[in-house]
């Protein structure tokens, strides 16, 4: 009985830090810390730390690494970071909420990549399959609805112009960019998750696996960061939040 509920409970532990992240991250990018330093020194601190645990781990059972495992690991670090550059910045145009609603269309992408990539069978007279499809078209139509709706607010002030319904096109350009950039992350996120398959698959060692991901991941950040980040300042972690943040996104990398 342990064995089968312990995944459901880890799923959802993963979620609710995933939660506590998007809120985070959203707190400190809308008080101008640059997404792209975030992703920076989250994924520096998580590789120095599992660079000597990883090893450590698989110290014994380790799987000789060839050069098809660093392409394959750098390929992840790649999808990774597209996948948290374009989150962060949906987060930063949009809101916390709606990129946690967005979250949804990673399985709805990830079943279409997986049939496209022949790691999963469709077959229309299989009520499995009929199913998958039927979540994947609702994810996407309510990915649609949620960017581009905005409904009455829930808690209304004082005046009239609170009270009123908001049109059926939301008229912030921002919020629908957002929303595009998290379908963005999505479909990266959901092309990470094919590409790691393939990986664990040829070099089943998770943590080094992860490591190179981390590293990759660093490398790329701090190479957009020289062009894109030229003020010396926006490397600050003051105020403190910043660095709390960076800290709960590396527990949240390491932990995952």
């Amino acid at each position: 009985m342990g064995k089968l509920v312990l995944p459901f409970v880890g799923m959802i532990m993963s979620e609710l830090a995933q939660v506590g992240l998007i809120i985070l991250s959203k707190q400190v990018m809308a008080k101008g810390m640059s997404n792209f330093i975030f992703i920076f020194y989250s994924n520096s601190l998580a590789s120095l730390i599992l660079l000597p645990s990883s090893f450590f781990i698989h110290r014994f059972n380790r799987p000789p690494i060839t050069f098809s495992t660093i392409i394959g690991c750098f390929l992840l670090g790649l999808l990774g970071f597209m996948a948290q550059a374009f989150g962060y910045a949906g987060i930063n145009y949009s809101s916390a909420t709606l990129s946690t609603a967005l979250l949804n269309l990673v399985p709805g992408f990830t079943f279409v990549l997986a049939v496209l990539f022949r790691l999963e069978q469709f077959d229309w007279r299989n009520s499995s399959s009929l199913a998958k499809s039927l979540g994947t078209i609702v994810s996407i139509a309510g990915a649609f609805v949620a960017t581009l709706y905005m409904g009455p607010a829930i808690l209304t002030g004082l005046s009239h112009a609170n009270s009123s319904l908001q049109p059926l096109l939301s008229q912030d350009p921002n919020w629908i960019l957002g929303g595009l950039f998290l379908a963005v992350d999505c479909v990266m996120a959901s092309a990470f998750i094919i590409v790691q398959a393939y990986v664990l698959k040829k070099f089943p060692a998770e943590f080094i696996v992860v490591f190179f991901y981390c590293f990759f991941v660093a490398i790329q950040s701090a190479v957009t960061c020289l062009v894109m980040e030229r003020d010396i300042s926006a490397w600050s972690l003051e105020p403190k939040q910043r660095l709390l943040t960076v800290l709960y996104s590396v527990t949240k990398i390491v932990m995952n």
